[in-house]
């Protein structure tokens, strides 16, 4: 069974509701991306909402090379991916770092501690986010997950390959 890397385990905690258009909250998002050589395809959007207030947190954008409303497919593929998390309000380090941990552990409790670990390599790079900062996560197959923070990049999280 393959392992799933720290894109697939986003894809999870997102839970993509597919939007209708390119817009959500106000924040807009293009039809395409280009990753590498690759044109990614806007895929859906999603709302995380936050508390008992259900308070708006992000707006996800996912952008594949095929588009699916099939989880599975989307977890799954080879293809390059592209999530993009715009943040509709300041959220400190730490409330950042314990969702994106909790997430992770809840959608993934029995994946093996490399995922963690991985995950605690994410949180390293996190800092305080503000209002209309972004989080951009692009998986290249084979590569691993290029973290980028509001425009900077912080580095890549390896891959799962047969030797690790």
């Amino acid at each position: 069974m393959r392992t799933a890397s720290v894109i697939n385990g986003l894809l999870l905690t997102l839970t993509m509701a597919v939007a209708q258009g390119k817009e959500c909250k106000g924040v807009n998002f293009p039809d395409h991306v280009e990753v590498g050589s690759s044109d990614l395809t806007l895929n859906g959007l999603g709302l995380q909402k936050a508390t008992f207030l259900r308070v708006d947190v992000y707006v996800a954008a996912l952008y594949v090379t095929a588009t699916s409303r099939d989880p599975n497919a989307l977890i799954n593929s080879d293809g390059p991916q592209e999530v993009i998390v715009h943040f509709l309000r300041s959220v400190g380090v730490e409330d950042v770092r314990k969702q994106w941990s909790r997430d992770f552990a809840h959608v993934a409790p029995d994946r093996p501690i490399s995922l963690m670990q991985r995950v605690a390599t994410l949180n390293t790079w996190l800092s305080d986010v503000k209002r209309g900062e972004r989080l951009t996560f692009i998986r290249q197959p084979g590569e691993g997950v290029q973290v980028i923070v509001n425009g900077v990049v912080k580095g890549t999280i390896p891959g799962h390959s047969p030797t690790r």
